[in-house]
């Protein structure tokens, strides 16, 4: 059991990233519920190996342990089928928008742009959720995800070649009288 200066040294490390802990998490696994309960058991692997932790960059340690947690409940739940639950809080439109069209606009394309990206391979959408979601650089999405940084550029290319065949196959066709 840590210590209360180790625990107080983890609180300050880790807490502020929690909201990209949940995203990534979110983005993996389509689906809040599973999401929580990966970032929390992500947090308790991470507290059980903060003594170990020497590096300056406590984010891309943290969502390392975030993927690895992902892909060991994946693992352990290939047999179920996981579902799409959007929360509206965290991916939806502006509420602030003054305009009605502008909003269903806003919230159709993003509609589209979520469909797209659940449909990406999990590898895929991992490395456009660090880089394009929580602004990592590559640097740091090759230490997330344990891979060379040249595997990073091209998962971000084939992603996002994959992604704008997606949006161009399904977006909005005009109709035909």
């Amino acid at each position: 059991m840590p210590d209360q200066a180790e625990l107080a040294r983890f609180e300050q490390e880790m807490v502020p990233h929690l909201a990209a802990a949940y995203n990534l998490a979110r983005w993996l696994t389509g689906n809040g519920h599973d999401a929580e309960d990966i970032v929390q058991e992500s947090y308790l692997r991470a507290l059980k190996f903060f003594g170990g932790f020497r590096g300056q960059n406590s984010r891309p340690w943290l969502l390392a342990i975030v993927r690895n947690t992902y892909y060991t409940w994946r693992h352990r739940n290939l047999s179920s089928e996981l579902t799409t639950e959007l929360d509206e809080q965290i991916h939806g439109v502006d509420s602030g928008a003054s305009n009605p069209e502008t909003i269903l606009l806003a919230g159709a394309q993003g509609e589209l742009v979520r469909n797209a990206l659940a449909q990406l391979p999990a590898e895929f959408r991992e490395a456009v959720v660090l880089r394009e979601m929580e602004g990592m650089s590559y640097k740091e999405i090759a230490e997330v995800a344990g891979i060379p940084v040249g595997t990073v550029m091209s998962r971000l290319a084939r992603a996002r070649n994959r992604l704008q065949q997606l949006l161009v196959n399904e977006g909005p066709r005009e109709a035909t009288a």
